[in-house]
């Protein structure tokens, strides 16, 4: 299967924060250019846009980026969203997921193929391990919306490897370079392409952390990251206030260290 037109939708996930390419630190690749790239490099004439903005809602994604992304008539659309939803107490699982559902029915509808992606296991971390039951649920809306319309799905729920916090940057909400490598080789698994490497290659095992070590590198995370994360909350604010898509239409793939 060949695809010539691809999209992304997303939140921060698909705009690749946490993997800044090399020679450009504040320009963001992560797992969707990561993707783009190889599909690039197997077609002719090959173009994506990535219309993915840090910190959105479903709601929020759904209403601002599937028009948009209609409009561009693509064969292919990644969409991943939810993940700011479940952080939230409260959030209604199965309406983000009848939400989802009309997004996939709508772009399945084009001709396009769409690709899904469960959440990644939390049971590592100390605070958002508390959210594993909701994204445990809303992993078997997804695979059943997947199943019903014919969808593929990036199953991160089963990627053992993505336990592991060299896979995840210091934030502990974004991943790191390794980690948005590993997703993007999962989704070319997915959808049947050949890539340079396997998603499930083994790591050395790190040292064995002190409790003391572990409660202290808790302390700094939540100071450096938890704290603002709650304070943008309670002030209404958004790390995407400002922030446009960076790639708001078709275009061929250009790296910025190539431009």
């Amino acid at each position: 299967m060949t695809w010539t037109r691809y999209v992304a939708m997303g939140d921060s996930f698909t705009e690749g924060l946490g993997d800044p390419y090399p020679n450009s630190p504040d320009a963001w690749r992560g797992w969707a250019d990561r993707v783009a790239a190889r599909l690039a490099s197997r077609t002719e004439g090959f173009t994506y846009a990535n219309l993915a903005i840090r910190g959105r809602l479903l709601e929020q994604i759904i209403e601002d980026q599937l028009p948009p992304a209609l409009a561009l008539k693509p064969d292919l659309v990644s969409v991943s969203g939810g993940g700011n939803d479940l952080l939230r107490p409260g959030t209604d699982v199965d309406g983000l997921a009848l939400r989802t559902e009309d997004t996939v029915r709508l772009l399945r509808e084009t001709g396009a193929d769409v690709v899904l992606f469960t959440g990644v296991d939390p049971i590592g971390s100390p605070v958002i391990r508390r959210t594993r039951g909701r994204v445990a649920v809303y992993n078997e809306h997804i695979r059943g919306i997947a199943a019903r319309h014919g969808a593929y799905v990036v199953d991160q729920w089963s990627m053992t490897v993505l336990r592991d916090w060299r896979m995840w940057s210091t934030d502990r909400l974004h991943m790191s370079p390794a980690g948005h490598r590993r997703v993007a080789l999962a989704m070319l698994e997915t959808l049947g392409v050949p890539a340079e490497g396997d998603w499930r290659e083994e790591l050395p095992p790190l040292p064995e952390l002190s409790p003391g070590a572990r409660r202290l590198a808790d302390l700094r995370w939540a100071g450096g990251f938890l704290v603002p994360w709650v304070g943008r909350r309670l002030r209404g604010r958004s790390s995407g206030d400002g922030v446009v898509a960076k790639r708001a239409d078709l275009a061929p793939l250009i790296k910025p260290e190539e431009s």
